[in-house]
């Protein structure tokens, strides 16, 4: 009797412990909703839709021999893929990417871990005014900067040309065995702060009892860097690596802008750009559907390169 009494006061307080637990859950959800939504509204419906309208193309319906007719969204199956993967001009971009990203992102990631383990030395005092001046282009819009860049290697205003020219150096930054360095140039000075942020969170993270173990151990500040700082920012190095693959690979603000000034770009120089141009009607065959599948199949080749970067680093560290 006395247990069944003891099993009917328990319930109230399970019963109460669950209504809490469910208006916590649902408070949760209610202010997760509206980023929930908005990722859905901008990030899959529009992933969703570019694969819907892979499929389909505009083609010429009606008219006779001499022309006229409607322009009907047909659906073509693969057509568009296979346009893609046999399209010269497409695996021309994909090199020019494959090179950029070969040489701009070691040199960037080497940059902003360098920075990041000066500041966290004690060389710099004040690391606040560094750390900003560092990440204040990571803050002005890509297009921006490409503007920016743009007039500086202009022949006639840039002072960066005129200035190697009353030397004796005379640079063409629009040359083609020189453009694309040029276009790394942005990027580097774009993102090498940004990532320095990352390398400086992953070091100040690191426990500091480390440090003082080491120098008593006799260690020099070089051998506590790289036996104490490099290993523990691996994770970082890793995280820098795959954003900068990702984001190199879909390379496009620095090329769309320097046409401007180089005729000698063309509308593919880029994926992007060709995806960009096809869309617009300037290259064949156009529309949205040929579009969205040059932009499918750079997201693929985007994380297949991401997936190999990340399983090589792997197994070096095992």
């Amino acid at each position: 009797m006395s247990a069944t009494r003891r099993s009917s006061a328990a319930r109230p307080g399970r019963a109460g412990r669950s209504d809490a637990v469910k208006r916590a859950e649902r408070t949760g959800w209610a202010f997760m909703a509206p980023f929930g939504i908005l990722f859905i509204v901008v990030f899959i419906i529009p992933i969703i839709y570019a694969i819907y309208s892979s499929f389909f193309q505009d083609v010429a319906s009606g008219g006779g021999a001499y022309g006229g007719g409607t322009m009907v969204n047909k659906f073509v199956g693969l057509a568009n893929f296979r346009y893609v993967v046999t399209s010269a001009a497409f695996w021309s971009g994909i090199g020019r990417v494959l090179i950029y990203t070969l040489i701009q992102v070691p040199i960037m990631i080497i940059a902003a871990l360098a920075l990041a383990m000066v500041l966290d030395s004690y060389m710099v005092k004040h690391v606040t005014p560094f750390r900003l001046g560092y990440f204040l282009p990571y803050a002005i819009p890509g297009v921006v900067a490409s503007i920016i860049w743009v007039f500086l290697y202009n022949p006639q205003i840039s002072p960066i040309v005129k200035g190697l020219s009353s030397i004796g150096i005379t640079v063409d930054f629009f040359a083609g065995n020189v453009v694309l360095a040029s276009m790394a140039n942005i990027t580097t000075w774009t993102f090498t702060g940004y990532n320095m942020l990352i390398f400086l969170a992953a070091l100040q993270a690191i426990p500091h009892d480390l440090y003082e173990a080491a120098r008593i151990d006799g260690a020099t500040g070089w051998q506590i860097a790289l036996h104490i700082k490099l290993p523990n920012v691996r994770g970082a190095a890793l995280l820098a690596m795959l954003l900068s693959i990702i984001g190199t690979i879909q390379l496009f603000n620095e090329p769309q802008v320097m046409q401007t000034a180089d005729p000698g770009i063309s509308n593919s120089f880029t994926p992007m750009m060709m995806a960009m141009n096809t869309s617009r009607g300037t290259l064949t065959p156009k529309g949205n559907g040929p579009a969205s599948a040059i932009a499918i199949v750079m997201a693929l080749i985007a994380g297949v390169l991401a997936f190999l970067y990340a399983w090589i680093e792997r197994k070096v560290n095992e």
